[in-house]
């Protein structure tokens, strides 16, 4: 084994102990944490470094191509699905009763305005959504329908 392997060996194993660390951060404070809002952050935040780091080591370790290239997506998605996630939680627990301590909060930008352009999967609506000019949405504006003269379905002509 070289000097280079060796230390690119010592670097993934403090890179995946450091992450596994960040992430049994984040499991305590997913448990102990007083509400949604602040157990969401300790999920989302030590939990993406954490596994960041896991996926670094692994790929120090790995170093072959496929299988780094497996590591890059597995850190890629946890990148894209993470935000998403933690905006669709905390969206649901300020809509929701019990989920939130408002108390804690110190600026709380949603109370003065209600979210209508998203009601909750409860909520029912009385009428169907307008459509432009009356027609349903993703058809052609021309009379003859979708398809016709060529036309696309979403041409604004």
């Amino acid at each position: 084994m070289s000097t280079g392997e060796l230390v690119l060996d010592t670097i993934g194993t403090v890179a995946i102990v450091l992450g596994v660390l960040l992430t049994f951060v984040a499991s305590i404070g997913l448990l102990s944490l007083p509400d949604v809002l602040s157990r969401m952050h300790a999920a989302t935040k030590p939990q993406v470094v954490g596994l960041l780091l896991i996926v670094i080591g692994g790929a120090l370790h790995l170093r072959t191509s496929p299988d780094v290239w497996m590591l890059v997506l597995v850190g890629a998605f946890q990148l894209v699905t993470a935000p998403v996630t933690a905006h669709v939680v905390g969206r649901l627990a300020h809509r929701g009763e019990g989920g939130l301590r408002r108390d804690l909060l110190y600026v709380d930008e949603l109370a003065d305005r209600p979210d209508e352009a998203d009601p909750g999967p409860d909520d029912q609506e009385e009428s169907p959504p307008p459509h432009r000019n009356g027609e349903a949405v993703g058809r052609s504006r021309r009379r003859g329908g979708a398809g016709s003269d060529g036309a696309s379905l979403d041409s604004g002509e």
